[in-house]
C-alpha cells in the first residue's frame, strides 16, 4: 500500500487496517517514497528491538549525579562551565 503524507492524516483507520493484515505501507513525499511503515511481527527474525537492548539505554547507568540540581550546579560552577 501506498499513502501520501496526507493520507496519514486523513486515512490513518485505513492504513492501520492495512498494518494490521501485515501489509507495507510505503509513505510518499512528493510522489517519492520517503518512509516504509510495518507491522512490528515484519522485523528481521531474532532481532530484539526493546528498549532495554537499544544502545541508548542506560546510558546514564553508571553516571554518579549530584544528587540535586543545587550540588550539580555548584559543580558546574567548580569546573567554570557554568555562568548565569
Amino acid at each position: 500500500m501506498e499513502a501520501s503524507f496526507v493520507d496519514l492524516r486523513k486515512k490513518s483507520a485505513e492504513i492501520i487496517k492495512a498494518l494490521t493484515r501485515k501489509e507495507r505501507v510505503i509513505v510518499l513525499y512528493r510522489v517519492k517514497p520517503a518512509a516504509v511503515m510495518e507491522p512490528i511481527d515484519n522485523r528481521m527474525p531474532g532481532k530484539d528491538t526493546s528498549a532495554s537492548h537499544h544502545n541508548a539505554f542506560g546510558l546514564w547507568a553508571k553516571h554518579s549525579a549530584p544528587s540535586t540540581v543545587e550540588e550539580q550546579i555548584q559543580n558546574l560552577k567548580r569546573q567554570k562551565q557554568f555562568r548565569p
